[in-house]
């Protein structure tokens, strides 16, 4: 990316932006490229605004059929039916966000994230994954992490008013500004498997209960075979005999991971727009912290919750990994 200027049409296009974050994080942002899978509302507000700020490229992969439920949260796929019968969701995507900005190149990739190799991420600076089971998230990131570059890896998942992200920036070095100064500051970030195996006992005192509440229900649908978002108000009883079977076998106790809060979980599985659209906002301003290298970026989950409105961020790593 460095030693290539932006165009006097992209200077032009971009004003404001510069305005705001300056030349040189705006032409870091018009060479990156970004893969993103699993088109649901939360991505889909992330795309757009990823697409508005002008990204280099961003590549598409989600090989479903509009469902009724897609059409609640994702606001890309035409009304008309006519016109999106027998495409795919990435295709209709792809379609709609070729028209918010022109200079940016928005294709689709087909087949299924898990399969594709090493130098297929080894092409892309950030990739960012959703609607995926608990294996593939491990998967990937893995994949991410054994190419030779750097790449940034999310993943975002929305249920009903709650939210998560999760961000591996692997040994990230970025600056800060202070007062008239600039420092260089570095992150080492865990991988995802690294992180969801910390003993929750280890945890922070006060980490918030839907980081716990959602490895419960990522658990139950990787032991039950479920896609994500399967699940019901019929699977209740399991999820909390699951949570009694994690806590037990980790000495933790069990009203830290309120039933209630499960019950929300699976009560309703579908994407509420506003949390969409706020997670969808926390993504691209991270993915463009990650590829400009300025400001302080995410450390490593970030959790909204509609209810109390609150968004939290934490730090889920080994404080001794060496040991």
């Amino acid at each position: 990316m460095d030693g290539e200027e932006l165009t006097e049409q992209e200077t032009a296009l971009y004003d404001r932006q510069i305005r705001v974050w300056g030349v040189d994080a705006q032409r870091r942002l018009s060479k990156a490229h970004i893969l993103v899978s699993g088109m649901k509302g939360t991505v889909v507000e992330f795309c757009k605004n990823i697409v508005l700020a002008g990204v280099g490229s961003l590549t598409l992969v989600d090989s479903r059929e509009v469902t009724e439920e897609a059409l609640s949260a994702n606001f890309l796929i035409p009304p008309d039916e006519n016109v999106y019968s027998g495409k795919t969701l990435a295709e209709l995507c792809c379609d709609s966000l070729k028209d918010f900005n022109p200079m940016v190149r928005v294709s689709v990739e087909k087949g299924d994230i898990s399969s594709f190799g090493g130098d297929f991420y080894g092409r892309f600076d950030v990739v960012v994954i959703s609607s995926c089971s608990f294996a593939t998230k491990k998967l990937i990131n893995e994949k991410c992490r054994k190419v030779s570059k750097r790449v940034a890896f999310y993943t975002v998942d929305c249920r009903d008013s709650c939210g998560e992200i999760y961000v591996d920036l692997q040994n990230y070095t970025y600056s800060k500004k202070k007062l008239d100064e600039t420092d260089e500051c570095q992150l080492q970030y865990p991988s995802f498997e690294e992180a969801v195996a910390i003993p929750w006992r280890a945890l922070p005192r006060k980490v918030t209960k839907l980081y716990l509440a959602m490895r419960v229900i990522e658990r139950f649908e990787e032991a039950e075979g479920r896609n994500p978002g399967e699940i019901s108000i019929a699977d209740l009883p399991g999820v909390l005999k699951l949570k009694k079977e994690l806590c037990d076998a980790q000495s933790f106790n069990e009203s830290h991971v309120p039933d209630a809060l499960l019950e929300r979980l699976v009560s309703d599985t579908s994407e509420f727009p506003p949390v969409c659209a706020i997670l969808g906002g926390i993504l691209g301003q991270e993915v463009i912290k990650a590829i400009s290298g300025k400001g302080d970026p995410l450390k490593n989950f970030f959790f909204f919750d509609a209810i109390d409105g609150k968004g939290i961020i934490e730090d889920i790593s080994n404080p001794n990994p060496g040991s």
